[in-house]
């Protein structure tokens, strides 16, 4: 069920004094009573998340079903909020943030959204929940190796074609610091790394752990031959009508870090 924003169901989500576990393999999990907080839900009881689900080891489909960091994130803040926690059917990236800003589909967005000035003026992020970068990948065979400003240089030609995410942080970094190479916008992860395998891209330049997870799994003729230290930190995407949300969601993650219950999913997903 759909509802317009002014229509959403006002709900107290949960009261001081209910006390919650982390969830599995966590860190000694939480006893600390869930945040209380009245907030909006576009239906009553549950947590419904927007994400592209194709950021392996982020956000993914498993045997149809999502999985990955950020969903084993969202499915403990759900529960640490009392709430179920759904995903919407995958999203176009680029379409997430306008969905929660319009509101009436979902509560959050959890795709790996770095937090970008330019995206806050749409939208509220909640605090950071993980640090990341960006790094580059080319075929093995392609030869491409040395410095950051070698490889730069080695790519910056108009017969280099870089495969990118639209409106990722990646992109903007190519077009910013590769200004001669063609870029080519490619919605899918694995299209990417599938040409940047068959030799159709030279490059594929994303956030660090799905790169290296592609590369380290499904893509073995592929590496990563740069890593780019940006400082980016990832944020859940709320709307800026749902305040109470943000507050309720920063205080959940506030206890997750305190817990260790990050670092267990850290260590499931990202130990590559």
């Amino acid at each position: 069920m759909n509802l317009s924003r002014r229509d959403f169901v006002k709900t107290a989500a949960v009261f001081g004094g209910l006390a919650l576990t982390g969830c599995g393999g966590s860190k000694g999990g939480s006893d600390a009573p869930a945040p209380a907080a009245d907030f909006a839900l576009v239906k009553e009881g549950t947590l419904i998340v927007a994400s592209d689900l194709d950021f392996e080891p982020l956000g993914f489909l498993k045997n149809g079903k999502p999985a990955g960091f950020d969903v084993d994130l969202s499915n403990e803040i759900a529960k640490r909020l009392g709430l179920t926690c759904e995903y919407l059917e995958p999203q176009v990236f680029d379409d997430i943030i306008p969905l929660i800003k319009k509101g009436g589909t979902a509560d959050i967005g959890v795709s790996a959204f770095s937090i970008t000035d330019d995206r806050r003026k749409e939208i509220d992020f909640t605090d950071p929940y993980l640090d990341s970068g960006l790094a580059i990948a080319v075929k093995k065979t392609l030869g491409i190796v040395g410095t950051e400003e070698t490889i730069v240089n080695e790519l910056n030609a108009p017969d280099m074609v870089i495969a990118v995410r639209q409106g990722t942080t990646g992109e903007a970094w190519v077009r910013e610091h590769i200004p001669n190479a063609t870029v080519e916008a490619v919605e899918a992860v694995t299209d990417c790394m599938a040409g940047v395998s068959s030799g159709a891209y030279q490059a594929f330049c994303a956030d660090l752990p799905v790169v290296a997870g592609q590369c380290a799994s499904a893509f073995t003729d592929c590496t990563v031959c740069l890593e780019i230290p940006t400082g980016e930190q990832y944020g859940i995407v709320v709307s800026k009508d749902n305040p109470g949300l943000t507050a309720a969601i920063n205080t959940v993650l506030e206890n997750m870090k305190a817990d260790g219950t990050i670092d267990s999913i850290k260590s499931t997903w990202l130990s590559a």
